[in-house]
């Protein structure tokens, strides 16, 4: 028995050494680990410090010259931006008060508006959006860059002054298009801004398109003249995403006729994005509760998946082609509701083909309506579409009609074209 009792307690002695053996080896390597971390934390610390120093010496060296007080703080954010900015704007800001905002740093030097509210005469309503108004204006005195008339959108009350700035932004992105309405100059300095566009003669194509219609509709040319119109709206949205820009309220309203059916110009870009402006493919997932978005033209994966891209875009000019085809009425005509219209998109239901539509417009149409999107076709693919029906269009003649045979040879066929436009326009202006 007293051999049995030996042999426990030299167990038991056994297995507390190890246990204790085991705590002293966790404790020592759990002191080893903090240790090697403090070590990293103070050499990071030591390097920043470093860094400073160096930030500090190199501002001190730069503007030891032209510094009056040398007793004057130096931030190492402001080294930061001054380096990354060209010498003319450092000298300019380094002129100015050193108490300016972060904001106004990062937006750089703005240009100070050459007009004021008071210098605009506005003559005739174009449309009423939902963040502006559109009028045609001019100068009370002189001109704006040598034009005496011009387009001028008014932003309502509300309307941030970054959207503004952003818009504009975007706009001169786009500059020297034919097919893109024109920025000439704009005023964010005080509400409500102004923005300042290229002339167009004839207001939005929707408001065209509806006060023409009978004369329209009676034109055996009418849908070569319809896609030509779908042709320089192709174009535009090509040159758009070659710009990496998706203007996401793409609709007739939005876009203007200076003359039928050669001259028309997208607009609007309020609701559009620049995606270089993105850090990454996944910001083109966006939904602003605050804003309001053109659902009747939207995509069934912006109301699945709060998705929208260039293949949105791309459904939303099936929209406009369905538009042209029917005269500016309203897409879904036949549902009232907000809600209705997204049970309707999201369940695959589309627009009904329009009466007396060519099959070659209505490929199209159909094309930009696929699902997924990415079976959609791309602007480049729509526009080389809508290129070979104007080719074909070109291949026939009229028999039927030997004067006009005559008139080809005297006239270009772009006056050809644009005679039968130009009669409509003075008859409406009759009415």
């Amino acid at each position: 028995m007293m051999a049995d009792s030996a042999n426990v307690n030299c167990t038991d002695t056994q297995s507390q050494g190890a246990l204790v053996y085991s705590l002293i080896g966790v404790l020592s390597v759990t002191i080893l680990l903090f240790a090697l971390l403090g070590a990293l934390c103070l050499r990071k610390y030591c390097s920043m410090l470093q860094t400073i120093r160096d930030l500090k010496g190199s501002r001190l060296l730069l503007d030891a010259p032209r510094l009056e007080a040398p007793t004057m703080a130096v931030r190492p954010v402001s080294v930061v931006e001054d380096e990354e900015k060209p010498p003319s704007q450092t000298l300019l800001q380094q002129c100015s008060t050193s108490r300016s905002s972060s904001k106004r740093l990062w937006r750089g030097l703005q240009q100070s508006p050459r007009f004021t509210k008071a210098d605009l005469n506005l003559l005739q309503l174009i449309k009423a959006g939902k963040e502006g108004v559109f009028y045609q204006a001019r100068m009370t005195r002189g001109t704006c860059k040598g034009h005496s008339m011009f387009t001028c959108k008014i932003s309502k009350e509300g309307v941030r002054v970054k959207h503004v700035e952003m818009e504009v932004s975007i706009m001169r992105k786009l500059v020297h298009h034919k097919n893109i309405l024109q920025l000439l100059d704009w005023n964010t300095t005080e509400e409500p801004y102004v923005l300042i566009m290229e002339y167009v003669s004839y207001g939005t194509l929707r408001t065209f398109l509806q006060t023409n219609r009978s004369h329209l509709s009676a034109n055996p040319e009418l849908q070569s003249l319809l896609t030509i119109v779908s042709y320089h709206i192709a174009l535009a949205m090509q040159h758009l995403r070659s710009k990496m820009i998706m203007h996401c309220d793409l609709a007739l309203r939005n876009i203007m006729v200076n003359k039928f059916p050669w001259e028309v110009k997208v607009a609007e870009f309020g609701l559009a994005r620049d995606l270089t402006r993105m850090t990454s493919r996944r910001s083109t997932r966006w939904r602003n509760p605050r804003q309001r978005v053109p659902l009747r033209w939207y995509p069934p994966e912006y109301f699945k998946n709060n998705y929208y891209s260039f293949k949105g875009d791309v459904w939303a000019f099936g929209i406009v082609l369905w538009e042209m085809q029917m005269f500016g009425t309203l897409p879904y005509p036949n549902l009232e509701t907000s809600e209705e219209v997204v049970y309707h998109i999201c369940l695959g239901h589309k627009n009904t083909n329009p009466e007396g539509c060519r099959p070659e417009i209505l490929h199209v149409m159909r094309k930009c309506w696929q699902e997924p999107y990415t079976l959609r076709p791309t602007f480049t693919d729509i526009v080389c579409m809508l290129e070979n029906v104007i080719e074909n269009d070109a291949d026939y003649v009229d028999v039927e009609s030997p004067q006009c045979l005559v008139k080809e040879n005297e006239n270009d066929q772009e006056a050809k074209c644009l005679r039968a436009p130009s009669i409509t326009v003075e008859a409406s202006n009759r009415l």
